[in-house]
């Protein structure tokens, strides 16, 4: 009988990435249960799961993994970058309604707002400042906007952050600004890593306009550091996948919400 062929490592990676997803989802499942779900052998899934491991983006234990707090996944960009995508891109089109050409406009390295980046590139005479190195490189493809990279300390976020980052924003102006949430619960907004958290409070301070962008996976979690509520934002934007008690606690703090429904009309909405 011919050995079988081990797939290319593009395919092993691309199923790496779907169990973790799938963990994610979860928050824990039975490693049994992987194998079935992707129909490989236990010892190939042992070796998938000990890779992702080693990688620090999920916890391998006995019988069973689980994934890890919210750090782990805002750590892991590329990972992040391709889940609930269709939901991110339905609510960046609403998101893009909040901004007119000729803005100057702040975008957070949530790679949430990714495609709010791609829409703002096609738009002229823009300003936009940002922290995130992607972020820059999207609104710059363009070539007819001006980019604003904040400098200050890189992280494994591929991103900057530190004083020098909040020095160089403080001494900026936006019409409009935007940024995610890494948990929210009850209204209340958390993030795993403090300076981070500083950068979203300090982008409420430079922005005229203040925009909250979050899909339904971050919603009913928290992290270390509380920095605020919904009611600092003039709108929050979520998708139709969002836990109705949650959407009502945004609104308890009085500012407009909006939700995205996703389909075929993506830039449809409900107050």
């Amino acid at each position: 009988m011919p050995r079988a062929t081990r797939p290319p490592d593009a395919a092993v990676e691309q199923r790496r990435q779907a169990i973790l997803r799938t963990v994610i989802e979860l928050g824990e499942v039975r490693i049994d249960d992987l194998t079935e779900r992707f129909d490989v052998s236990l010892m190939t899934m042992h070796r998938d799961l000990d890779d992702l491991a080693e990688r620090r983006l999920l916890r391998k234990l006995r019988g069973r993994v689980a994934s890890f707090p919210a750090l782990t996944m805002e750590t892991a960009k590329r990972f992040r970058q391709g889940l609930h995508l269709e939901c991110k891109q339905a609510l960046c089109v609403l998101a893009a309604a909040e901004v007119t050409e000729g803005q100057t406009v702040f975008l957070d390295d949530s790679t949430t707002l990714f495609p709010l980046a791609r829409t703002l590139a096609g738009l002229q005479r823009l300003v936009v400042i940002t922290n995130s190195l992607e972020v820059a490189r999207i609104v710059g493809e363009g070539g007819s906007n001006e980019v604003l990279l904040l400098g200050g300390r890189y992280t494994e976020f591929d991103s900057c952050i530190g004083p020098d980052t909040l020095a160089g924003l403080r001494r900026l102006r936006a019409d409009v600004g935007f940024v995610s949430a890494t948990a929210v619960a009850g209204g209340r907004l958390y993030h795993p890593v403090r300076e981070y958290a500083e950068l979203k409070e300090a982008a409420l301070e430079v922005s005229h306009h203040n925009v909250l962008v979050v899909d339904h996976s971050k919603f009913g979690r928290t992290a270390t550091y509380a920095y605020g509520d919904a009611g600092a934002y003039d709108v929050v934007l979520v998708d139709d996948h969002t836990p109705a008690d949650e959407i009502e606690a945004l609104r308890a703090f009085g500012g407009r919400v909006a939700v995205a429904c996703e389909g075929t009309d993506q830039g449809s909405s409900r107050t």
